[in-house]
């Protein structure tokens, strides 16, 4: 079972991207596991892929489309983890964390608590990037340090002097990481979905 951690601030667009990068593995998987990706998602204080799935407690499944399935989970991700592991062994598993979330803590205790490895996706909306860096600036460094990488989003509503002041900002929080620049609302490039996936 792979495992991509995404992050990103609220309202950054990580559904959109998500149902992309989903399709884009479910339709280029050469597995013959019949659970190519199975996204999960913590229910505390943020509502993702869909509001249908998010309602009550504990843990339930839903398939979104063939081979791609959104878990939501009210307790524990590393419990749930493992669970999903065991009665699933997906191809991929994907953790769409909230908002305020800092995804390298999440890829510890993954690796700590059940020897689990993964990798680290943030996503960052360029357009409110200069309002919300400076204020939000502790938690957007917590979010970015230590991730694989980091792509930057609503490049379409923005100069690209912009775009390149954001991968600069990125890049003293985390010097190391790799930045895409997209607009997920039209269709991604292939090769910005093997380089956060790490394929």
């Amino acid at each position: 079972m792979n495992v991509l951690i995404f992050g990103g601030f609220l309202g950054s667009g990580k559904t959109t991207a998500l149902m992309q990068m989903a399709r884009y593995i479910v339709e280029t998987s050469v597995s013959d596991n019949p659970n190519k990706v199975m996204i999960l998602e913590n229910e505390i204080g943020e509502v993702g892929i869909d509001d249908a799935f998010l309602r009550g407690g504990g843990f339930r499944v839903d398939n979104l489309f063939a081979g791609c399935a959104c878990c939501t989970v009210s307790g524990e991700l590393v419990t749930a983890a493992i669970r999903i592991r065991k009665e699933y062994d997906p191809e991929w598993l994907i953790i769409e964390t909230t908002g305020l979330a800092y995804p390298a803590k999440i890829q510890q205790n993954l690796k700590e608590a059940a020897n689990i490895p993964s990798r680290i996706a943030v996503l960052i909306d360029a357009s409110r990037w200069a309002r919300l860096h400076i204020p939000m600036e502790g938690l957007f460094a917590g979010q970015i340090y230590g991730s694989d990488a980091v792509v930057i989003n609503k490049v379409d509503l923005v100069e690209a002097s912009v775009v390149d002041t954001v991968a600069s900002d990125v890049r003293e929080y985390d010097a190391d990481t790799q930045i895409f620049r997209v607009s997920a609302l039209d269709p991604v490039n292939a090769e910005v979905w093997k380089g956060v996936l790490g394929i």
